[in-house]
């Protein structure tokens, strides 16, 4: 089972230039997966994807891959709303 980020270390020592690869699970309700699998050269591109260009409700079904390490939706979000996050965000 894959833990969300519970602790502020993980965060703090977040490569966001890391290279990524955003896939999404299965979701029953859709029956599709909206986002079969993508690479980004960097791990803030694929957070900045996920958060801002992905339908709504595809995003809960998100997850990341940095480093052999999976991040949920709830991780990505924690990411994108960190203040080491690298990349302008998008106005609300």
């Amino acid at each position: 089972m894959m833990n969300p980020i519970n602790d502020d270390a993980v965060l703090a020592t977040f490569n966001f230039g890391c290279e990524a690869e955003l896939f999404s699970v299965y979701t029953r309700k859709s029956g599709k997966r909206p986002v079969k699998y993508r690479r980004f050269e960097q791990a803030a591109e694929a957070v900045r994807f996920a958060v801002e260009e992905l339908p709504a409700e595809f995003f809960p079904g998100i997850q990341i891959e940095v480093d052999e390490r999976r991040y949920n939706s709830s991780d990505v979000r924690r990411l994108y709303e960190s203040p080491r996050y690298p990349m302008a965000r998008r106005a609300a």
